[in-house]
């Protein structure tokens, strides 16, 4: 049974906290295999690479099928920035009636419509009465392969 794809837990990162950085090998082939010589060895922090806006930036975890066609599946933990000005086009995390939502935003003149990325879900359309705000813009999606 598909579920409307919703936000059930928000962490905050802590802007003052240590780096993270991994080791990032460069110029590994995704086509035929090369030589381990090819390999170099550089170091990737992954708060610099990730977050622009530490103090308006967090972590979200999401549950539902809404945003699938997206990427966007249950469990997935999404970046959340605060900072970013939401734009016709963006997923965003939205306060719908006093709920967490996550649907792309379109904005076509004044109107205000909030579309899921699955099919068997409608699209939303935001009206004067309806209790709405951006809570922020997603910029990217963690999700595990297996």
């Amino acid at each position: 049974m598909e579920r409307p794809l919703r936000v059930v837990e928000i962490t905050s990162i802590d802007p003052d906290g240590a780096s993270f950085s991994l080791p990032l090998f460069n110029s590994v082939q995704a086509g035929f295999p090369s030589t381990a010589e090819d390999y170099t060895e550089d170091r990737l922090d992954l708060n610099r690479l990730l977050i622009k806006h530490p103090a308006a930036t967090f972590f979200v975890r999401v549950e539902g099928d809404s945003m699938k066609n997206a990427h966007i599946i249950s469990g997935d933990i999404l970046i959340v920035d605060r900072a970013i000005e939401p734009a016709s086009g963006k997923i965003v995390v939205a306060v719908l009636n006093g709920e967490f939502t996550v649907k792309r935003l379109k904005i076509d003149n004044d109107q205000i419509i909030l579309l899921p990325e699955n099919p068997k879900f409608p699209p939303i359309l935001i009206t004067k009465e309806t209790d709405f705000q951006v809570w922020g813009v997603v910029t990217y999606v963690l999700h595990s392969t297996g």
